[in-house]
């Protein structure tokens, strides 16, 4: 991998889309997947890229609120996936897209997102452990790994962690890179805001723009509670994962110019798949977005 400052650049390039002529449904983009040290692309790019895509297809000014994905086949790095967006519905109230991703004549991701126009009604939120340390009294990723190494870690996939995914992350407890710090509790937070104020997006509101940045995100970490409680760090030779479906909500707007805390649940693990729940908040205890997502993880 090139080594460079790290940057949110690596998001805001992964859901620059680009029109193209639909072969199968109403609209049509393409996006290109992010450099990552692993096989196959990171799943995130694939949801971001859809949310992009199906949030281009709206026009009456409803706000993306759900998103079910699938995810088919692996995507190649640095290649082209091609988006094409059926408009399945246009209500007064609510809107549904289908997207599906294409790449190398294969269809490897799928997806229904839900779009509503909002309304007046009562408001309730989660909130979260007020003795979660402030981010900046932890270590960054950077920080943390400067003087470690072991077990399968590259210098590609150690500047990766690094630096490498657009977004400072900063654990409660410690990071699962090597080892698995802290207990193994089958829970953990996240601490992280861009490295940098995040870029305009063609084709995208600002307000859009953040929105994708959560569903881009959010996959990084999501099955560490689950990885943390089985003591399967990052780094174990021999260990697999996958991202196999993905479910996310999107409650309020909230700007990701600060720290974000996503706070994070293993809530099962049996027969090589572990599924994570996570919740975004603000600082000010602002819920913004839950997720939920069911990987494989395969110890050997």
């Amino acid at each position: 991998m090139t080594r460079t400052p790290p940057t949110s650049a690596v998001f805001t390039a992964a859901v620059t889309l680009k029109p193209a002529q639909p072969e199968h449904f109403d609209l049509a983009f393409t996006a290109t997947t992010q450099p990552c040290p692993w096989p196959k692309a990171y799943g995130g790019d694939l949801v971001a890229q859809a949310a992009a895509a199906a949030m281009r297809s709206v026009s009456d000014g409803k706000s993306l609120h759900s998103m079910h994905s699938y995810f088919l086949r692996p995507a190649d790095i640095g290649a082209e996936v091609r988006y094409e967006v059926e408009v399945v519905r246009d209500g007064r109230g609510y809107s549904t897209r289908q997207v599906r991703g294409y790449q190398n004549g294969k269809t490897l991701y799928v997806c229904l997102a839900g779009f509503a126009a909002g309304e007046a009604g009562a408001a309730f939120h989660a909130t979260f452990a007020d003795e979660v340390p402030d981010p900046e009294t932890l270590p960054s990723s950077a920080e943390y790994l400067a003087e470690r190494d072991g077990g399968s870690m590259t210098e590609d996939s150690k500047a990766y962690w690094s630096g490498g995914r657009g977004f400072d992350m900063r654990h409660v407890p410690g990071p699962v890179y090597l080892t698995v710090e802290g207990e193994r509790l089958p829970h953990q937070a996240v601490w992280l805001r861009p490295f940098d104020p995040l870029r305009p997006v063609d084709g995208l509101t600002d307000a859009e723009r953040d929105l994708a940045a959560l569903a881009y995100v959010c996959d990084y970490t999501i099955l560490e509670p689950v990885l943390r409680v089985l003591d399967l760090p990052w780094a174990r030779p021999g260990l697999v994962t996958a991202s196999l479906d993905h479910a996310m909500w999107f409650h309020r707007p909230g700007p990701l110019g600060d720290w974000l805390l996503y706070v994070q649940e293993a809530a099962a693990a049996d027969a090589g798949r572990g599924l994570g729940t996570g919740r975004f908040f603000t600082r000010d205890q602002r819920h913004l977005a839950t997720a939920v997502q069911e990987g494989l993880i395969r110890p050997t």
